[in-house]
């Protein structure tokens, strides 16, 4: 059960190299995030420095089709928004920026909010709280305990702020395959009782809506939206389980 989702330390230092570049991205990329700017220009800046800053490789790019290097989603979009043109920023969106990157085969994930120019009251609380939660998750993450416990601390923290946890989405195992095994919920399933185990690694990734928590697919067959209109926040991490507790490989 268990076999292929242990890392061995050459595996292990592999990730952290390319945990670091997926960093460096979400860094690099922050002063770009301004009012008028496209999310297809925030794109290729991404792209660009992935391919020749650190000579390794958008994995979103041709992903099941996905056609861009990035996934951008601004304001009500929840998850895999695709950069274009079209899309300029203006003052008081909030966006996501997910980037995934390979390098020497192995993966790293991670995503996180930036504002534009000055954010609304309530778009500065949505992603305080969707923060928050993702770092109480990490918390807990430690070696033998039931993988239910993290979408038990997230489901908790935010609907406690009165906002809505995405059940459709989840964190995912990752390693030399962009998704693996084992799935992370982001709200508790009693019967979902996975014992972590040292050198695993994952992605913790709530999504969390303003609104309710009910989402609807675009005609582009990627693009998620609320149903309801409201906003959307999420912060993802990739994490090493360790001997006594775990590292935030893309930190």
């Amino acid at each position: 059960m268990y076999k292929n989702l242990i890392k061995k330390n050459t595996e292990i230092k592999k990730m952290k190299k390319v945990g670091k570049i997926v960093s460096n991205v979400l860094k690099m990329i922050s002063e770009y995030v301004v009012p008028n700017i496209t999310t297809g220009e925030l794109d290729r800046i991404c792209h660009d420095y992935i391919i020749y800053e650190e000579k390794s490789f958008p994995a979103c790019l041709g992903y099941n089709g996905f056609p861009k290097s990035t996934c951008i989603s601004v304001n009500d979009v929840v998850c895999h928004g695709i950069p274009n043109d079209k899309k300029k920023l203006k003052d008081g969106d909030i966006v996501n920026i997910d980037v995934t990157v390979i390098k020497n085969s192995y993966h790293a994930d991670a995503s996180k909010m930036f504002f534009v120019g000055k954010p609304t009251i309530l778009g500065k609380r949505l992603c305080y709280v969707t923060k928050k939660s993702l770092d109480l998750a990490i918390e807990i993450v430690k070696p033998n305990i039931y993988i239910n416990q993290i979408g038990k601390v997230i489901q908790t923290y935010v609907e406690k702020k009165d906002f809505s946890i995405v059940k459709d989405y989840c964190g995912h195992g990752i390693g030399r395959n962009f998704h693996e095994n084992p799935q992370i919920l982001h709200y508790y399933k009693k019967e979902n009782k996975f014992l972590l185990k040292e050198n695993m690694t994952f992605t913790i990734e709530p999504m969390v809506n303003a609104g309710s928590h009910h989402i609807k697919s675009m005609q582009d067959g990627w693009t998620i939206k609320t149903k309801d209109r409201s906003l959307s926040a999420q912060y993802e991490h990739t994490i090493l389980v360790t001997k006594k507790g775990c590292e935030i490989l893309t930190l």
